[in-house]
């Protein structure tokens, strides 16, 4: 292999801080624990090895149906660190779903809950690649927290992986049909974490973040786990259901000084009116996932006095390719191309369609899985 195509994020996502002097900074808050950049390289290591005892083999899945946590960020650290491939999937979803996840990602591990563990248990009878599965909050044979303990605590090495080798699956909304797993390459995050994290949201170390969108959706681990780990900046994890009583909570008690939401959401916490909120710890906050309307934008910055940046980004494209910029938001635009990203709207033909009229966004960038091709429904939007 050329040494100089080498480059493993999982472990880089840690590393980068402790060779800038951050390893005491902290890194997660969760529950109200805290632990510092240290503290994440020693679980993380910790983790790699418990898998490599559980028969994890590099390029094997590893899948996680677990609720936001410091588990689950260190465990898909892990996964990628020792050469494996993560694989986060939604813990909220019925028990049908599980079976379909399970046996396409052929996962050798399947780290869950106990929450959760009662309607995945189903899909584990019907035949599968799984090897070991172990459930946070279990006793028994099956107790995570006892295989690790277990485990006895170790430096490890990380895997000698390439950058465009295969890190990461994410599932996709199935809007389509069933979700289909868009493959990131270990390059993809660094791409994001500059053309976007840094040049749009400005993030640094003195950031702390707090996403809504949980770590399963491309949206949530990009604003949750890599873009904060990235720059050395912390980042705020809630197991809970986002309703507006735990977010503005979770603002008010965490303080982050950078929150991403959805509409729906934006829209749910707005229509709580009668009592007063504290959200002055904000500079910035984000939307995707749907548009944002613009009554929406104009009424979250007149009470809170923070505009959102509203972005369109898709799993396949690993996070928001297009996105305002900071100062410069305003109601019912989408704003203009990130940077490092070709975005165009097409006609059926392949030629760019002029103003106005409805088309096919097509994007080309280097954090790509796959060619990404979505309809383009309101053109409107699409105005700087």
């Amino acid at each position: 292999m050329d040494t100089s195509q080498r480059f493993n994020i999982g472990a880089e996502l840690i590393e980068r801080n402790l060779r800038a002097g951050r390893g005491d900074a902290p890194a997660i808050l969760s529950g109200g624990k805290i632990l510092s950049y240290r503290d994440l390289e020693a679980l993380t290591d910790r983790l790699v090895a418990a898998f490599l005892r559980a028969g994890v083999e590099p390029e094997q899945r590893v899948l996680f149906v677990l609720p936001d946590s410091p588990e689950l960020a260190a465990g898909y650290l892990a996964a990628m660190k020792m050469g494996a491939v993560a694989v986060p999937c939604n813990p909220l979803l019925r028990r049908a779903d599980y079976a379909y996840f399970v046996e396409e990602s052929r996962a050798r591990l399947l780290i869950t809950s106990r929450a959760c563990i009662e309607r995945i248990e189903p899909a584990l009878s019907q035949g599968s690649a799984l090897r070991r599965v172990l459930v946070v909050g279990e006793g028994g044979d099956r107790s995570f927290e006892r295989w690790v303990a277990d485990t006895p605590a170790q430096r490890v090495a990380t895997a000698a992986t390439s950058r465009d080798e295969p890190a990461f699956w994410l599932w996709t909304s199935g809007s389509t049909g069933r979700p289909k797993a868009a493959v990131h390459a270990h390059q993809d995050w660094p791409h994001c974490c500059e053309l976007y994290g840094r040049a749009v949201l400005d993030l640094s170390s003195s950031d702390r973040c707090f996403s809504a969108s949980k770590l399963f959706h491309a949206y949530g681990l990009g604003n949750a786990l890599a873009f904060p780990l990235w720059v050395g900046a912390s980042t705020v994890l809630s197991p809970d259901r986002p309703t507006p009583d735990i977010v503005y909570r979770t603002i008010e008690e965490a303080k982050p000084t950078i929150f991403f939401g959805v509409p729906t959401l934006y829209a749910a916490m707005l229509a709580q009116k009668d009592v007063q909120r504290d959200l002055s710890s904000l500079r910035l906050c984000v939307s995707a996932g749907e548009p944002l309307p613009g009554e929406l934008f104009t009424r979250w910055k007149s009470r809170f006095g923070t505009e959102i940046l509203d972005g369109i980004g898709s799993t396949e494209a690993l996070h928001i390719y297009v996105s305002p910029r900071r100062g410069q938001a305003k109601p019912d635009s989408t704003g203009v191309p990130v940077e490092g990203y070709e975005v165009k709207i097409i006609d059926e033909n392949g030629s760019e369609v002029s103003r106005g009229q409805t088309g096919d966004l097509v994007v080309r960038a280097g954090a790509l899985a796959m060619p990404v091709r979505c309809r383009w429904i309101d053109p409107v939007r699409s105005a700087g």
